[in-house]
């Protein structure tokens, strides 16, 4: 049960105060999982920038005491630092000539546009839906690496029944790599949507890995934690996890899906799903949230991964492991200045947008999740 606290305003920033409004079971399963710490920045600006301050920050005074909101996962290591002022920067724009709706039309020389003859196919063949097709990666991540090309073009524009088909899609892709190298039993499924995010092609397209020998650095990152967690608390790490965000606003439920925004985002508008099982049900929360995102919160240009555990039993514990679904914003696809830099690459990510924003526009969305 949560405690009184301001209902009209939480945020990232009183984050603190908010966990300290818990009753004392909340609390300490928070601290269990999660360190906070609340600093402030401070500045001079010349008089000759004041203007500009003035014209990109609202006011001189925004810069001059800002505040720095830390957050850590204290099993995963990862951690994120908010600071809201960082969504008003001025940033570069893309130099003009690149055309949104005709690069999101599709036709020219898009292989994906007609995979028969653009790319190739597994040596066990090519799974088909009704939606969509696979493809093996001709620059593969892995052994086993597969494209699921849908067969409408723009990224943006699919329906639900068109996600549900590639998740079906890629379960039957997995199912058929598996069965043509049984040594491969870890299987990932991503989708980089616009070159924004990663994607070689602008055609609408998930992937599909299967490996062997072990997990993915991340998601073996993932389910070490559970599985210390576990030891040292004899509690499900999911569960406890989901708990700490439900208890501050940040979860809910779309059907089955149990989602939450992520108090230790990679970047903006995280969103993550612990689901029962890789698919439709999941399928649909995933298309569901992400026409959200870009319905309402201006979403251009995504990641998805979905986390998934082994296909045979393993040497390593995967008890209480969901499937999870990560999914992000990669901010503005007309933006000359990248998302990342070095902070998130070797350090620590830098995040603006709010969880509490994002949470308040799933539920507003999905009442009933």
């Amino acid at each position: 049960m949560r405690a009184m606290i301001d209902e009209a305003s939480p945020s990232i920033t009183n984050l603190p105060e908010q966990v300290a409004g818990l009753d004392a079971d909340a609390r300490a399963r928070f601290a269990d999982l999660f360190a906070v710490t609340r600093s402030g920045g401070s500045l001079q600006p010349p008089e000759e920038m004041r203007a500009w301050i003035e014209r990109s920050f609202g006011s001189v005074e925004a810069v001059q005491a800002q505040t720095i909101i830390k957050t850590l996962n204290r099993w995963t290591l990862e951690g994120t630092l908010f600071n809201d002022l960082r969504a008003r920067r001025p940033v570069a724009r893309q130099a003009p000539g690149a055309d949104e709706d005709a690069e999101l039309a599709g036709g020219g020389d898009d292989p994906f546009c007609h995979p028969l003859t653009g790319t190739p196919a597994d040596t066990f063949g090519r799974i088909e839906g009704a939606h969509t097709i696979t493809a093996s990666n001709v620059a593969k991540y892995d052994a086993l690496h597969a494209v699921i090309l849908f067969k409408e073009h723009n990224p943006l524009t699919w329906s639900g029944a068109q996600v549900a088909d590639a998740f079906a899609t890629a379960g039957r892709w997995i199912a058929a790599a598996a069965a043509a190298r049984p040594e491969a039993v870890y299987p990932f499924v991503m989708w980089n949507c616009r070159p924004r995010s990663g994607a070689s092609q602008v055609h609408g397209h998930m992937q599909a890995t299967l490996g062997e020998g072990g997990a993915y650095g991340r998601v073996e990152l993932w389910r070490r934690a559970a599985e210390s967690y576990r030891a040292r608390h004899g509690r499900d790490y999911f569960a406890d996890f989901y708990a700490a965000h439900a208890a501050l606003g940040l979860a809910g439920r779309h059907g089955a899906v149990r989602w939450l925004a992520h108090l230790t985002p990679v970047k903006e508008k995280e969103l993550v799903l612990l689901a029962p099982a890789f698919d439709g049900a999941l399928a649909a929360a995933v298309a569901d949230l992400l026409r959200l995102l870009i319905a309402t919160l201006g979403v251009r240009a995504f990641n998805v991964a979905c986390y998934l555990p082994p296909l045979a039993p393993v040497a390593e514990d995967w008890t209480d492991f969901p499937v999870v679904v990560r999914m992000v914003d990669r901010g503005d696809p007309g933006s000359a200045t990248s998302d990342i830099g070095a902070m998130e690459l070797f350090a620590q990510p830098v995040v603006a947008f709010d969880p509490w924003k994002l949470a308040g526009a799933v539920r507003e969305a999905f009442p009933a999740a």
